[in-house]
């Protein structure tokens, strides 16, 4: 199964997005400019529905 992790963090920060801190377990705490609104991503996503739910959370249009 692909890890969606790395390319998602790059889309993320390309938007202006910032990461905020670590939260529980293995997951981050991002904060998106464009809804204003923190985001949390596993560091562990496998799953392009995962990824593409994280990307429309901060506001960014499906990718994978």
């Amino acid at each position: 199964m692909a890890d969606f992790y790395r390319e998602l963090v790059a889309i993320l920060r390309e938007a202006g997005c910032s990461l905020i801190r670590s939260g529980k377990g293995s997951h981050e705490i991002w904060f998106s400019p464009i809804t204003q609104r923190p985001v949390t991503v596993p560091r562990t996503t496998k799953s392009r529905h995962t990824a593409n739910d994280v990307l429309k959370q901060a506001g960014l249009p499906k990718q994978f």
